[in-house]
């Protein structure tokens, strides 16, 4: 089956147990580098903060080491958590990337602090309602925007001569996809963790859009995560490890990410299997046709032009299968 729809994936930099930082970051190049070969459109890596199961707290330098690394996928954030940063850093950081490597970078932002309340006091992180001020003021050195008088006028962004790359707004509601509609981005909806339908939000989208040189014509995106394995048994067993760890995070209980065995025999209280019950529905586990078909048909529901996927397997090895055979399963052409 050819998918009518691009295919990307996301990163979260997982650090398994009994494993190190070190090798967590040589798999974010193995799998990048897997990734353009298997023909995947993007690769997009979170900003989180404060997680041992996660390495991506700083998404700009594993897009430079991951785009140094391959020759042909996209690479960007998906995304820079906004408000925990200066936008004149931002601005920097991206046009550096964009210098570096022309062509072949994104910039996705989100409003979410990515770590807990504890991590946005360390960030000196900016309350939700500062975002629009935050955007505005990034768009502003960007595009030189800034009145004569205002004091940041005086202040040149470098390096020069090069520009932001295109920008695309994560959400999840009807608020933030119309946002991006009226500011000419690209929108991605994280459909990996809210329960809310896409469907209302890319139709706010779409009826906000106004065309920019970036953006001509709406992009959607549809973020779902996805553990995919030879047989749908093997996909589930190895979804425990996922499972596990999140009910673990919403309780309190922060680790590097389990093993399915250790999982398996994990005993839970009935709140955590509560949160496990609510978030599963979400995830899409299963042998290749399952996942296809799941994929497909959440697509197709939303008409999303793009879907990007996230998958969280203990195993470095059989996360970089679970790409392979989701890219297979699409027909997703390889990359020379």
């Amino acid at each position: 089956m050819t998918a009518p729809f691009a295919l990307s994936l996301q990163d979260l930099a997982p650090i398994a147990e009994g494993s190190t930082t070190a090798q967590a970051m040589a798999e974010t190049i193995a799998l990048a580098r897997a990734a353009d070969g298997l023909g995947y459109t993007r690769l997009w890596y979170a900003e989180h903060h404060g997680m041992p199961s996660i390495a991506s707290s700083v998404p700009e330098i594993l897009i430079g080491s991951a785009a140094a690394h391959t020759t042909g996928i996209r690479v960007g954030s998906g995304g820079v958590m906004l408000l925990n940063h200066a936008p004149l850093r931002i601005a920097e950081a991206y046009r550096t990337l964009e210098a570096l490597h022309p062509g072949r970078i994104d910039l996705g932002l989100g409003r979410a602090p990515g770590g807990d309340g504890y991590a946005m006091r360390a960030l000196r992180s900016g309350g939700g309602e500062e975002f629009a001020s935050y955007l505005a003021e990034l768009m502003a050195f960007d595009e030189d925007g800034f009145p004569p008088d205002h004091p940041y006028s005086r202040v040149p962004v470098s390096p020069g001569g090069v520009r932001l790359p295109p920008k695309w707004l994560l959400g999840s509601s009807g608020s933030s996809a119309q946002a991006a509609g009226q500011l000419g981005f690209g929108y991605a909806f994280a459909a990996h963790f809210s329960h809310t339908p896409a469907a209302p939000a890319f139709a706010a989208y779409r009826q906000a859009f106004q065309p920019t040189d970036e953006f001509p014509a709406p992009q959607t995106m549809l973020c779902v995560s996805v553990v995919c394995a030879p047989t749908d048994e093997e996909a589930q067993y190895l979804s425990r490890s996922q499972a596990v760890s999140w009910a673990l995070f919403t309780s309190g209980e922060q680790r590097k990410l389990m093993s399915p065995e250790e999982a398996h025999e994990r005993v839970l209280t009935p709140q955590q299997q509560a949160v496990i019950d609510h978030q599963s529905s979400l995830w899409i586990v299963g042998s290749p046709s399952t996942v296809r078909d799941t994929i497909a048909e959440k697509a197709e529901a939303c008409a999303a032009d793009e879907v990007m996927i996230t998958t969280t397997i203990h195993s470095y090895q059989l996360r970089r299968r679970s790409y392979e055979l989701v890219a297979k399963a699409f027909d997703v052409t390889p990359r020379a």
